[in-house]
């Protein structure tokens, strides 16, 4: 005889699998469609959009690059126990486990069509996840119901079928493969969809010089002089990539300009380009933190744009819109006075992959990301700071944020070192004027300059080392850098919000 406890277990197991089944499908469905509006990630973007500042620096400082999946996981563990409350409703009546799963759905349909730029068929994949979900939830409720023929149901409104136990169990397996295929397939088409095919990148009449020969085989545990693409820093507010058809993209530029401009993707290839060594830096990016790459990026500049569209007298931001309605602001100013701001359509010498703004994005050296380097960009509107806002800006973030002069020990990198002859190590920024040199100090004493690796442009990170006898015993080491104009990197301690992080890099090193 079965106990009323693995009874409220089986329903809480059958409300899970609807849930599961609902969202699989869902999912798949939204992957063949617009990837943003499955249900899930819906809702995790929704979460993103209302979680205070303090809990998003927390968040990035504490998981880094996976706080996005950390998300997505937390948000579908909140609704597979929901769903298994909906399973046990469904036990005492089938009407209200449904109930609770349509207010489950509905969450998420607002999620998915409450978005910047919405479309009629972004609330498909949620109605197939209400279609699927329910049916799945009927379907185990009434076998269940069923495999106890001699007894009243307790969800009476579905009646008896008589089957036999091992057809539940049946049943609930097909539930489980439906919800695990569709969940796989839904993946494998988002990766299919997200492939960028070959495209040929014109030589850009403004080369860069040739890249130098870094520090890396010198130094070991140093950071690679040049990021590789698929190790470049990304943060942003994306649980899915937008999948952008370069055919049909187009840039705008419209506000204060005497003449509103569109360029499509072959437009901006026809230009004249630049190709230039840049390091980009996050907003979020804690003392001696990973939020930093440098690349060479190939585009058109901002300024080349700009001046076709002609600037108005009064603007004072350019409010940059992505695909899906993001906005970033930037400031006019340091966005024009010279410096090698561009519309960036290359990285490396390939196309900007989907995760670093495929089509185009912006890209502006000395300021960080978030009021800078637009990804998936589209639209341009020069405008004033006290007429529009952008994300960020509404969040209480800075809208003037130059990089910080800084500093980073890449090596050693452990809490404990064997003794004899090392190197301590790592890279310095000071955009855009460029690192003069880098000081590394021990156990309090004096500061001692470290030899530079080359360089690669004022806008581009140094990597710099200094060679060191570790002696047995606990070691303090810190570094600090100076720019080209003398301005030293300070030791006054801030945190990323809202203009960046400050302070001098510490490291405590046992040497055995």
């Amino acid at each position: 005889m079965t106990t009323p406890s693995l009874r409220h277990l089986r329903f809480a197991l059958y409300g899970v699998l609807a849930a599961l089944a609902g969202t699989g499908v869902g999912h798949l469905v939204a992957a063949l469609t617009d990837p943003a509006a499955s249900p899930v990630l819906a809702v995790g973007e929704l979460v993103i959009d209302h979680t205070p500042t303090p809990v998003k620096n927390w968040a990035i400082a504490h998981f880094g690059t996976h706080d996005k999946t950390i998300l997505v996981g937390s948000v579908l563990v909140g609704v597979l126990v929901l769903a298994a409350a909906a399973g046990l409703l469904a036990r005492r009546a089938f009407r209200w486990g449904a109930a609770l799963l349509v207010v489950l759905v509905a969450v998420a349909l607002y999620a998915a069509l409450t978005r910047p730029v919405v479309h009629p068929v972004d609330a498909l994949p949620g109605l197939v996840t209400l279609a699927v979900g329910l049916g799945a939830l009927a379907v185990l409720a009434r076998l269940e119901a069923g495999s106890r023929p001699r007894r009243r149901s307790t969800i009476g409104e579905l009646g008896s079928s008589g089957v036999s136990r091992r057809g539940v169990l049946v049943a609930a397996a097909g539930v489980a493969a439906v919800a695990a295929a569709s969940g796989y397939a839904g993946r494998l088409i988002a990766r299919s969809r997200a492939a960028i095919g070959a495209i040929s990148l014109p030589r850009p009449r403004s080369p860069a010089p040739p890249f130098p020969r870094g520090l890396d085989d010198r130094v070991q545990g140093i950071t690679p002089f040049r990021t590789p693409t698929a190790d470049f820093y990304r943060v942003d507010t994306r649980l899915s990539l937008p999948i952008v058809d370069a055919d049909s993209w187009s840039l705008s530029i419209d506000g204060d300009v005497r003449r509103a401009q569109s360029w499509s993707f072959d437009d901006l290839l026809a230009m004249p380009l630049i190709e230039r060594d840049i390091t980009l830096t996050c907003v979020s990016n804690e003392v001696g933190g990973p939020y930093v790459s440098g690349a060479r990026w190939l585009g058109v500049r901002l300024t080349d744009l700009l001046d076709r569209a002609g600037v108005g007298g009064t603007a004072d931001q350019i409010l940059s819109t992505d695909v899906d309605g993001m906005t970033i602001s930037t400031p006019l100013a340091p966005a024009t006075d010279g410096r090698d701001a561009m519309i960036a359509i290359g990285m490396n010498g390939e196309a900007l992959p989907r995760a670093h703004g495929f089509p185009a994005r912006m890209v502006v050296p000395g300021l960080y990301g978030f009021i800078s380097a637009c990804k998936w960009i589209s639209r341009m509107t020069l405008t004033t700071y006290a007429d529009r806002a952008a994300y960020w800006t509404d969040r209480h973030w800075a809208t003037d944020a130059p990089i910080k002069i800084a500093s980073r020990i890449d090596t050693p990198n452990g809490l404990h070192l064997a003794s004899g002859r090392t190197f301590i190590g790592g890279v310095a920024w000071a955009q855009p004027v460029g690192v003069a040199k880098v000081e590394v100090q021990i156990d309090g004493g004096p500061w001692q300059q470290a030899a530079l690796g080359p360089s690669a442009g004022q806008d581009y990170w140094r990597q710099w080392y200094l060679p060191w006898d570790a002696k047995p015993g606990s070691h303090q080491i810190a570094s600090r850098a100076t720019d080209r104009k003398g301005n030293v990197q300070t030791a006054v301690r801030a945190t990323p919000f809202p203009d960046g992080s400050s302070g001098i890099q510490k490291l405590v090193v046992a040497v055995s």
